[in-house]
Formats: structure tokens, sequence, C-alpha cells
């Protein structure tokens, strides 16, 4: 219940400083800034040396690369029927296929089943992470109007954008040095994420005109809380998985959105006022959602 009532009160306390004008117009940068740079490289360092790899977690580790194929796939579609600008096209493919599979989904999976559930969804996190932070930044710098995509451009954002160093450095250096006494550091800086983005989404969250939004918000939320799901279960069952595995990973998928693709839409200038609705929209609706896809998941007997 603590969780539910922080991810209100992050983002209810952002959108409240907005409004009083307590805050600098660009406070939301500076926030921002602090979870790129310092809070999610060290989620990475948080998790992933402890995880213990076997082949039953293949399909936590494959599911986000599915979502994100077919969730571009939807949205490259949809833009193009819709015609929409390169910007929003690029804002809607990080917000409609990146779930929130920490701060959301860690809670939630707890709640729904247990806290020894949690080794799985960790797989499904850091590939969503590391996703974000190599083939999402390259689709921010292609919708971006500011940058000329480059080779060299590309391959510096990506090798330089933080959180994809993180990974790396938390696959690599345990192997040569203990870092166990950090880890308490680590689990404080990674637990600012979730507040802080939240706080950073309240900050740039204004729901005026977002019924003339409301065409692609219905959208990428159609996708990210109910196709997205869908297409894992289905996955899971071509693939003859059921079990927890194939719980907690399709449960993690039901996630919204991944409230840092939103701070990467603002970075980059992606239409950041819908990713903002999509990703606050979405985390309200999804206490709904993902309740559904619990008893689709423990009741129906599909998996």
């Amino acid at each position: 219940m603590a969780n539910f009532i922080i991810i209100g009160l992050c983002i209810l306390a952002g959108i409240f400083f907005r409004k009083s004008k307590s805050l600098p117009k660009d406070a939301h940068k500076g926030i921002n800034a602090w979870i790129i740079y310092i809070a999610l490289p060290a989620v990475s360092f948080k998790y992933l040396p402890h995880i213990t790899w076997t082949k039953g977690l293949l399909f936590p580790a494959l599911a986000p690369i599915c979502i994100w194929l077919f969730g571009w796939l939807f949205i490259t579609l949809y833009s193009r029927i819709q015609n929409t600008s390169k910007a929003t096209s690029g804002g809607l493919k990080l917000t409609s296929s990146l779930s929130n599979t920490s701060f959301v989904g860690f809670p939630l999976i707890v709640a729904y089943f247990s806290d020894k559930e949690l080794a799985i969804a960790i797989i499904c996190d850091q590939v969503t992470f590391m996703i974000l932070s190599t083939i999402g930044v390259i689709i921010a710098i292609r919708s971006s109007q500011h940058q000329k995509l480059t080779a060299k451009l590309v391959l510096k954002k990506v090798l330089t954008f933080p959180p994809f160093i993180g990974c790396i450095s938390a696959l690599i250096l345990p192997h040569f040095i203990d870092l166990s006494s950090l880890d308490p550091l680590f689990e404080k800086l990674a637990a600012t994420v979730g507040p802080l983005a939240l706080f950073s989404i309240g900050l740039q969250l204004k729901f005026g005109g977002w019924f003339r939004e409301l065409k692609h918000i219905s959208f990428t939320l159609l996708y990210k809380l109910i196709l997205a799901p869908l297409v894992v279960l289905v996955m899971a069952l071509v693939l003859d998985m059921n079990g927890m595995i194939a719980k907690i990973t399709i449960f993690e998928m039901a996630m919204p959105t991944l409230v840092t693709a939103g701070v990467i839409a603002d970075q980059y200038d992606l239409n950041p006022k819908l990713s903002n609705l999509v990703v606050g929209i979405g985390i309200l609706l999804s206490f709904i959602t993902t309740g559904l896809w619990w008893l689709v998941l423990n009741y129906s007997g599909v998996v």
C-alpha cells in the first residue's frame, strides 16, 4: 500500500510545485540529470552482480526485446496512418514499448505474488534498461528535430549514455573487484529513481488539452497495457512455457510505461507533453489492468 501512496504522492507533489511556481520552470532538467547520471547506473550495480543465470531466465530476457519490436511496428504503422510528426512518433515509440518493471513492477509482484519472484522481474528490468540505453537512444536521436543522425553520433551517444555504462560496468567489474561493501550505497541511490522520476513527470504533467491527444494516448496505452502482455502470453504458449517464470514475465510486460522513457523524450524534445501524459495516465490505469492480468494468469489455466 505504501508504494501506491508514494506513486500518487510524487506525481501530485510535482503538479503542486509546478502550479505554485515554487521551483524554476526547468527544474525537472536538473532532476532528470540526477536520474540519468547517478540513479540509473546504481540500479544496475544493485541487481546485476547478484543474478544467477539459468536457461529458464532466457524467456524474461527475450520478452522485453519482443515487446519493443512489436511496439515499434505498431507505432510506426499508427504514425503513418495518422501522419504524426517525427518527434511525436519517436515519443510514442519510447512510451509504448518500455515497461516500468521496477518502481511499479516490483511492488506489484510482491503484492500479487511474493518477493521470491523478484529474481525473474530483475531480468526483465535490466534488459529493459539495456534497450532504453541503446535502441531507445538511437530512436530518440533519429526522431529529434535538433540532431542529425550519423553513425558517429549514435555510437557516441550510446557509449556515453550513463545507464549503458552502468549496465556494462555492473556485468564486468564484479568479476575483478569485490563491490559487495558498496551494496548499501547502490541500494540507496537506486531507490531515488522512482520518486524523482515521478516527481519530474508531475512537474511537466499538464492535463490541459489532453482530450486533443486522446487518440494518441489511447492507442499507445492499448498496446502497452493490453497488447504487449498478450504478445508475451502467446509467446509462452508457442514455446510451451508455463509456471511462475511465464506468469511473472507476462505480468511485468503488463506494467505501465517506464518513467525514464518520459525523461528521455523530454531530453530530446519528443513531444514531452504527450509522452508524460502517456506515462502519468498509464500508471493510473495500470492499477486496474494489472489486476485483470493477475486474474487471467491465476485463474484462466492458460499458463
